[in-house]
């Protein structure tokens, strides 16, 4: 870690490589006419602008009681249809409510289905429909979500540990199995890094992320003081880094951020996509110039139809 993220990752994927005797695993996604609705019910409030008193409030909800309820046919995705490769890092521009959440909830397999939802159009894996890998998804597909939920009384060292004690072991227990295709010294050197980095891979994620000063500190909550937001966005990010997904999905995180934390994030996002093959894709509102110079590639949604 001495001479930065990039050339740690660089030294992790040579060693991983010349041991298992190919490239690490990858994930290339394809979507096919994709389209996403649904039947909203929208409450009518003809009496929005009247004071907030006693009687109102009981003439309100008699009124919301006794009212019909009013669809509305909503398009949240509209024939989408896409690739996203290994070793890229993609951009989704768009206005609030243009359908960049839905189409990464998509794409994880976590988007809320019910009687009033319609999703049509394919999704693949490598090949493989999401539907026969949709209970596994989580195995292979990071999810960042807009909001960060942890545990208010921990550290961020102990958030961070806790992470990696669930989903960190498994690289771990399949190495000696994997890296037997190099020389006998070879092997033996990767699978020691594995360990090494098993065994230290929160500190590790913490100084990538530049989380050292605050590493003891709680995280917090609105009833609770503890790290900043954009230390507690970093936080979300470094628990997505454990397990050795194939995927990375990130979900509006410049939020609340300013943007030298934004960069620094997504500057390590692109290390990895870089050196380990991930597919990384990440929804921003407004990015500087500086942020967008480092995506490859750019989708444009509004009104529920893409533009690439």
């Amino acid at each position: 870690m001495a001479n930065g993220a990039q050339a740690f990752n660089d030294q992790v994927a040579a060693k991983l490589q010349t041991a298992l005797g190919k490239n690490l695993p990858q994930m290339e996604v394809r979507v096919k006419h994709l389209t996403v609705e649904a039947d909203v019910v929208v409450g009518r409030h003809e009496d929005g602008r009247e004071l907030p008193t006693l009687a109102h409030t009981i003439k309100t909800a008699a009124l919301k009681l006794s009212a019909k309820k009013h669809v509305v046919h909503k398009s949240i995705l509209r024939d989408f249809s896409g690739v996203f490769e290994p070793g890229t890092i993609t951009l989704v521009l768009g206005q609030p409510s243009s359908g960049k959440s839905s189409l990464m909830k998509v794409l994880s397999g976590r988007f809320p289905q019910g009687k009033r939802v319609t999703v049509e159009g394919d999704i693949t894996y490598n090949g493989v429909p999401q539907q026969e890998i949709k209970s596994r998804l989580p195995q292979f597909v990071t999810y960042v979500d807009q909001h960060d939920v942890h545990f208010p009384t921990l550290t961020v060292k102990e958030t961070l540990e806790f992470a990696h004690a669930f989903t960190g072991g498994e690289l771990l227990r399949r190495g000696e199995k994997l890296l037997v295709k190099g020389s006998a010294d070879e092997n033996l050197e990767a699978l020691e890094m594995v360990r090494t980095m098993f065994q230290h891979y929160p500190d590790i994620v913490i100084e990538q992320l530049g989380l050292q000063n605050c590493q003891d500190t709680i995280l917090g909550n609105a009833m609770l003081r503890g790290v900043s937001g954009g230390e507690r966005k970093r936080v979300t990010t470094g628990e997505m880094e454990f397990g050795m997904k194939y995927m990375t999905l990130m979900d509006e995180i410049s939020t609340g951020l300013d943007s030298a934390t934004a960069f620094d994030i997504i500057t390590t996002q692109r290390s990895i996509a870089k050196t380990l093959g991930k597919t990384v894709i990440i929804s921003l509102l407004q990015p500087s110039p500086e942020i967008f110079a480092l995506f490859d590639n750019v989708l444009i949604l509004n009104a529920a139809y893409s533009i690439s």
